[in-house]
């Protein structure tokens, strides 16, 4: 998982550096599968549940999960990745978001608070810890910036399943749920809106929009959870 989540790494920033104005979610799609093929890992996304892409690209009022399209970037958008890796039988699950040229203040609000949120949460976990104890730290960075939290959608266990126990939600009491155990592999992951938290289904049986059109954010790693603290096994180095 390691070596897994190093390769997601390296193509999420890869992705990063080349979000411009006028590129699609489809050529960024395919630079994905270019740069994974050639760094060894295989797509954990592709065919899961019937998904038929190997990333999901959601672009300012899409939530999540959304199919990558043919419609360029504009200036001032703001684009989330969320992207698996299968590598060596074992999954990784990491995601982050990305403004394009200037965004506005409110854009600015939202992505710096969900990935702030993300780290308050990784900074709580070790062995012992409640799943709580994860859910309240990025609870309130997230009231801090007054975000609205997803409810329906969580971070989870990862690791031989994209999706394993125990869910960890994005909102909770300190001290609740269960405990975490060094040797766990968890993705914690943010989901939060400029608005309202509801959101809703696309015809399209994939994509989730806000129900209000307020913009959404979120960000992703994969940690070991350690004795004292967490690995974080998404990141480069």
């Amino acid at each position: 998982m390691r070596q897994g989540g190093k390769i997601l790494a390296t193509v999420l920033a890869e992705l990063e550096k080349n979000t411009t104005v006028g590129c699609t979610p489809k050529e960024m799609s395919t630079l994905a599968s270019t740069k994974l093929k050639e760094l060894g890992g295989k797509p954990a996304f592709l065919g899961y549940h019937g998904y038929p892409d190997i990333i999901c690209i959601s672009v300012n009022n899409q939530v999540q999960h959304s199919i990558p399209s043919n419609k360029p970037f504009k200036e001032g958008d703001v684009i989330n990745y969320d992207f698996g890796v299968l590598y060596n039988g074992m999954i990784t699950d990491g995601g982050i978001t990305v403004g394009i040229g200037k965004i506005n203040s409110s854009a600015r609000r939202l992505v710096n608070g969900t990935k702030e949120a993300l780290y308050a949460g990784i900074d709580v976990i070790k062995n012992g810890c409640y799943v709580g104890d994860v859910s309240s730290a990025i609870e309130k960075v997230l009231h801090k910036y007054n975000l609205g939290i997803v409810r329906e959608l969580v971070g989870h266990g990862v690791g031989y399943k994209l999706h394993e126990s125990p869910e960890i939600p994005n909102y909770g009491t300190a001290g609740s749920g269960s405990i975490l155990q060094t040797g766990n592999t968890i993705a914690i992951e943010p989901i939060t809106t400029l608005g309202d938290y509801a959101i809703k289904n696309d015809p399209d049986g994939w994509t989730l929009w806000t129900v209000d059109g307020s913009w959404s954010a979120q960000f992703e790693h994969t940690v070991l959870v350690g004795e004292n603290g967490a690995e974080i096994l998404t990141q480069v180095s």
